[in-house]
């Protein structure tokens, strides 16, 4: 990802200017760099390479549904740059490609909530890295979210949480519960 330090910087201090705020002040003299490094951070996931992290590892193992439950995740809504976050639950039933290391399906989560975002897609991709990476037999993603841009503006309505669900192979018709 290109990240352009110095037109950040100037952006920042041009929005902070334009609202009226005096960022040369003692207490907001650093704020355009924080804030840069806060979004140089929050939208790290196009960094990640799941080409690399995503290798699968070939064994003998008997294929069993490998379930990952209430991966945490944030991330930022590409409408309103408001926070979004909630948790994630994901699955797959291995193929002859075999599997990876369970740290790795968070990373796949991380990736794609680490990015200007709308849930309905995150899910999407999560889905599909699963199945192009896996090849897996069966795979399945549920992202259970609350949105801030709801909570604290327009109707202003907190606590809502929004749940989506992609189901793949053997288990579209016929998905383990967690995924229900």
């Amino acid at each position: 990802m290109t990240f352009n330090d110095s037109q950040v910087l100037q952006s920042i201090e041009n929005l902070l200017r334009g609202m009226g705020y005096d960022f040369t002040s003692p207490e907001m003299r650093d704020t355009p760099m924080r804030v840069r490094d806060y979004w140089k951070e929050r939208l790290s996931g196009r960094e990640i390479d799941l080409s690399k992290e995503l290798v699968a590892m070939p064994g003998e193992l008997t294929p069993c549904p490998i379930i990952l439950e209430h991966v945490p995740f944030t991330s930022t809504c590409e409408h309103h740059l408001a926070p979004f976050e909630g948790e994630v639950t994901l699955g797959y039933l291995p193929g002859t490609h075999g599997i990876v290391g369970l740290s790795k399906l968070v990373r796949i989560v991380q990736a794609f909530a680490w990015r200007l975002q709308v849930q309905e897609r995150m899910t999407h991709q999560i889905a599909h890295a699963l199945e192009n990476y896996l090849s897996p037999e069966a795979w399945a993603v549920k992202v259970i979210g609350t949105h801030t841009c709801m909570s604290h503006r327009g109707v202003k309505t907190p606590h809502v949480p929004v749940t989506t669900v992609v189901l793949g192979g053997g288990w579209k018709e016929d998905p383990p519960s967690q995924f229900t």
